[in-house]
């Protein structure tokens, strides 16, 4: 649990002061070890914020992640030793973010370092170093010709990724990397899976374009908005008409072939979107698995959205007791824990959380759930192995290694995605492996 100061309230909830200071409080948060998303529902959870607060709040700090190589870098150069407390090192991250970003984050420089002076006056924890601040970012404003190429030096200045990242993406793609960097550091877009059961895409496509919201295909039954909206907006979103998914991510249903009257295992299923689009195909049984029983309430709430329905079940993927009823089923998609290094636009703050160690310990832990669910799927079912990793020990290898293991046959599938970001193609870093089990 993070600690949430309520700023003064003479910092006004539209003002830019009263968001960075909650933003500083967010980036705060993922350096002492949180994720950002978690952070900042804390953070609202507390703070009064409107939503339009709440929002620029969320786009700054996420702005700061994606920039949080070369504001360390530059802080390293601004200050003696680090700021603190790590909230004021999260302020000055949030506003030398704008101030490196100025022309695409839309704040000019003197806006940022008087409202950034403000939101240190405004805090209880950062309003002795208002001048402090001050001073760092009118430095910054004053010698950023100089400043910047010297910040930009290293890697992480550079790329915004931790160093041992950067090698190890260098080594698995020689040829990408520096596409695959790019990629990752560009805002995501809004990506929408049409359900199928209610329009057609080009029906869709039409819908949007009457409300004002002009989109382009980019994936079998996904459709981009030129510019993303508060999800309250979209056109039928309420009742089901479309749903929030990444276009690599919705290839992940129609790889199962699940046929009416089927019985398919969603095996680590929160928070519902591949489990949405499964029912949208077919209509199967569908058993929902996760472990946290409270992430299970978000894929109710999705499935209750869309009007359709599945069996919750609350248990352990690498164990069949206390679950599982011992009938087979016919499809398994197994979308197994790993270091989700293919989504790190949409999670900035993934690359500073990830250490070099946790890819070996979440390929074990991912290998103990597809042998488990291996003896689940009957003979000639298919099982339909996802990972947002770009990571080789969490995708081919695991794949290799799982089919030999399990004399696993080999399905034609996508394999490794890598992350795009262009005009033509757009969607974020999944691997895909099909098998299908050999009769009895």
């Amino acid at each position: 649990m993070i600690q949430v100061s309520l700023i003064s309230s003479s910092a006004k909830a539209d003002s830019l002061a009263y968001q960075l200071a909650y933003a500083a409080q967010a980036v705060a948060a993922v350096r002492a070890g949180s994720a950002l998303p978690q952070a900042l529902a804390q953070i609202f959870a507390r703070a009064d914020a409107p939503p339009p607060a709440r929002g620029a709040i969320q786009d700054i700090s996420y702005r700061a992640m994606r920039r949080l190589g070369v504001t360390d870098a530059l802080l390293a150069l601004l200050a003696n030793k680090p700021p603190e407390p790590e909230v004021l090192r999260g302020l000055l991250d949030c506003a030398l973010a704008l101030l490196v970003d100025e022309e695409e984050a839309g704040y000019d420089g003197f806006t940022v370092v008087n409202q950034a002076v403000e939101a240190a006056a405004a805090s209880p924890d950062m309003a002795f170093a208002k001048g402090v601040v001050n001073a760092i970012l009118r430095r910054f404003q004053r010698e950023r010709a100089t400043l910047m190429p010297q910040a930009t030096k290293t890697p992480p200045g550079t790329w915004n990724y931790p160093t041992w990242w950067i090698d190890r993406l260098k080594g698995a793609y020689p040829d990408d990397w520096q596409r695959i960097l790019y990629a990752g550091n560009q805002a995501p877009p809004l990506t929408l899976r049409v359900n199928r059961r209610q329009a057609t895409v080009e029906q869709y496509l039409a819908t949007l374009a009457a409300a004002g919201m002009p989109a382009r295909q980019v994936g079998p039954s996904a459709v981009r908005l030129d510019k993303p909206v508060p999800v309250q907006q979209i056109p039928g979103f309420a009742d089901g008409a479309a749903s929030v998914q990444d276009a690599a991510a919705q290839l992940a249903a129609p790889l199962l072939d699940a046929a009416d009257g089927m019985r398919v295992l969603d095996a680590c299923a929160a928070p519902g979107g591949k489990t949405g689009h499964l029912l949208e195909l077919a209509d199967i049984e569908l058993q929902a698995l996760d472990h946290d029983g409270r992430r299970l309430a978000r894929i109710d709430e999705n499935l209750r959205r869309l009007g359709l329905t599945a069996q919750l079940i609350a248990g352990d993927a690498r164990q069949r007791d206390g679950w599982w009823d011992g009938k087979p089923f016919d499809r398994i998609l197994a979308d197994v824990p790993c270091t989700a290094s293919g989504i790190v636009r949409r999670h900035p703050d993934i690359r500073w959380l990830r250490r070099k160690t946790d890819t070996a310990q979440l390929a074990t832990l991912s290998a103990q759930i597809l042998d488990n669910l291996w003896q689940m799927l009957r003979p000639d079912g298919k099982l339909l192995l996802v990972t947002c990793s770009l990571w080789p020990q969490e995708s081919e290898q695991q794949a290799i290694a799982f089919a030999q293991r399990n004399n696993a046959i080999r399905l034609p599938a996508p394999g490794q995605l890598l992350p795009t970001a262009s005009a033509e193609t757009d969607h974020d870093g999944l691997f895909y492996a099909l098998f299908q089990k050999t009769g009895a």
